[in-house]
């Protein structure tokens, strides 16, 4: 007779063996539900249905669920409750459900997921990835600066330009902007009017006769563009905050 850690085989610990399913009489995959919270769950069949797996995490396959499988690739499979789902071959042992039958579709590295709430958080988007810690998301914006993405950000999905994503290397401490031209680091992202006539102006002295105008664009606060008076801050982006300083000087 088998014994108790011979009743079942991990499907995980089959994909990063390589090696085929063994003959058992479970399979256990990883099942998370709205979250990438995975928790073990057990099935008889290695090639299980959609409903099937439900069932094994606990789910009402009645209701309007979304199932989805995480390939190798790290790309999302949609998974019908009566279309069955090849463990032995498929390389996947990660699947998410969603209580219900509408999804947002995005990409993370040119990797194809889906979503089925109409928000995510920063946290999800990380652990999906399989990132370290010496690189972040990034919301890609097209013709303009990538947004980098925390793992406590929320992002809201329904809102247009929210659908790709990419990882590269985190900054470094502090943020990066440009001032008549020049590249300047700051260690906090809120700079004041000063700060920027300081960096455009090193040393300037306080002149009565002396007047400082500016402008900024591509800010993370809002206005992300326009003119900063004396006394104003700005929000700044890790990179990219663009200051340009004029100095008059009065008659």
């Amino acid at each position: 007779m088998n014994s108790v850690q011979n009743d079942f085989d991990d499907v995980g610990d089959a994909v990063r063996e390589n090696r085929p399913l063994r003959a058992a009489r479970e399979y256990r995959i990883s099942v998370a539900i709205e979250s990438v919270d995975f928790q073990p769950a057990f099935v008889s069949d290695p090639v299980p249905t959609g409903r099937q797996i439900l069932s094994a995490a606990g789910l009402d396959d009645r209701d309007e669920i979304t199932l989805c499988a995480i390939l190798q690739s790290g790309d999302f499979e949609d998974i019908r409750l009566d279309e069955t789902f090849d463990l032995r071959g498929r390389g996947a042992e990660r699947f998410i459900a969603f209580r219900t039958d509408r999804d947002f579709k995005l990409t993370l590295d040119d990797r194809q997921l889906v979503w089925g709430m109409s928000a995510i958080e920063g946290h999800v988007l990380y652990v999906l990835s399989g990132i370290g810690p010496e690189q972040a998301v990034f919301l890609e914006v097209r013709g303009g600066t990538d947004r980098i993405i925390e793992p406590d950000d929320l992002l809201d999905l329904t809102a247009p330009g929210i659908e790709h994503f990419i990882t590269a290397k985190r900054p470094g401490q502090g943020y990066t902007i440009i001032v008549n031209s020049r590249e300047e680091s700051v260690s906090d992202k809120w700079v004041t009017f000063e700060q920027v006539v300081q960096l455009a102006f090193p040393g300037a002295p306080v002149e009565s006769n002396v007047i400082y105008s500016m402008t900024y664009r591509h800010a993370e606060s809002r206005p992300h563009a326009g003119e900063l008076a004396e006394g104003g801050v700005v929000e700044v982006k890790h990179q990219g905050t663009i200051f340009n300083v004029t100095k008059t000087v009065q008659s």
